[in-house]
């Protein structure tokens, strides 16, 4: 059996795999388990395979690869165009194999295990900090009808709550006074574990010397920095920056017809963590430089002269987000005054 495509429909247990040989033509629709994916392939002739970026897809793409076979990811809104019936897993897995041959396709690059291990341990560290904003915002809202406020910030949480619960004349009943204990060690737990998970990230940050080179753009630390690295891989996957910016859904959106532009908000497609570490780091670079008469980058203060800080942290998100793939795509280490002319 020649075949020189293939679309595989992934599933946890049972995958649907579409194959055409050299002519275009259907030689291959059959429903695999798990167990059975890797043999087969390893006994077909190498050949092009087309996976959609979904669960367990970049573990799949290193196994097939291996093989010898070259594998592309495709994001399933690209996909979804091309199934022409009712939704249903051989259908899905023939829109697969016709997508991955389109020469104006768009590709996701698959990630390496230790990319997926760090972007893993952000995930983790996200969903603890969440976990820990939503028991401090708990916390506070209980304590708040029995008349006692506590002041916005996730650090009033654990310095005012000893001094509530030491307190004997706030008329806190006793099964309360509980209550608050268990809820204030469920947050000093949440609390540790972001931290050792920071601590873990930092450690690689020291490793990684892409990382290294990214923390020294101004708003970008050592999470952001990992974060970037870990994501984006082999940042010539993409032909320019903008690429890059357009990726992570820093630019805008475009709503144009009749040759008449319309530009709306930034598109926010992509990864929306890094997206919100990007202009997070920019909020922060933009408070400090309104706090100083001068600034070496000239070009930030034009932007908050005539836009509002939304608009300027957004655009130089989307400026270091540029910078981020020139360094990483040219091997480069950032220059602050890099390309002014005396």
């Amino acid at each position: 059996m020649k075949l020189t495509t293939i679309g595989i429909d992934l599933a946890k247990t049972v995958m649907q795999v579409h194959g055409i040989n050299e002519r275009g033509k259907t030689a291959l629709k059959k429903q695999f388990r798990r167990d059975q994916m890797l043999p087969f392939f390893a006994n077909l002739t190498p050949c092009l395979i087309g996976i959609e970026a979904c669960g367990s897809a970049h573990y799949w793409a290193r196994k097939l690869e291996a093989l010898g076979h070259t594998v592309k990811l495709m994001a399933p809104q690209f996909v979804k165009p091309y199934v022409k019936t009712n939704k249903n897993d051989a259908a899905d897995a023939e829109a697969i194999c016709e997508a991955v041959s389109r020469p104006n396709m768009r590709f996701v690059p698959a990630k390496n295990g230790e990319q997926q291990a760090v972007l893993s341990v952000h995930r983790a560290r996200q969903g603890f900090v969440k976990a820990r904003t939503a028991q401090a915002n708990q916390i506070r809202g209980l304590l708040a009808e029995y008349g006692i406020v506590i002041p916005q910030g996730i650090g009033y949480i654990a310095k005012r709550l000893p001094e509530i619960l030491e307190d004997g004349e706030n008329d806190l009943p006793g099964v309360f006074r509980q209550l608050l204990q268990r809820l204030g060690d469920h947050f000093k737990e949440l609390d540790r574990q972001v931290s050792e998970l920071e601590v873990q990230i930092q450690l690689w940050h020291r490793d990684c010397a892409a990382s290294r080179v990214l923390a020294e753009i101004p708003g970008i630390g050592p999470i952001t920095a990992s974060a970037l690295v870990a994501t984006i891989g082999n940042a010539r996957n993409f032909e320019n920056g903008r690429q890059l910016a357009a990726w992570l859904g820093l630019v805008p959106r475009q709503h144009s017809s009749g040759g008449k532009p319309t530009l709306l908000g930034i598109s926010k497609r992509g990864d929306t963590y890094l997206r919100t570490l990007l202009i997070h780091g920019a909020r922060a670079v933009i408070r400090i430089a309104a706090r100083k008469v001068t600034t070496g980058d000239s070009w930030i203060k034009r932007v908050m002269g005539r836009r509002n800080k939304n608009i300027a942290a957004v655009a130089l998100a989307n400026k270091n987000a540029r910078t981020v793939w020139a360094l990483l795509a040219h091997d480069r280490h950032y220059e602050t005054n890099y390309g002014v002319t005396q």
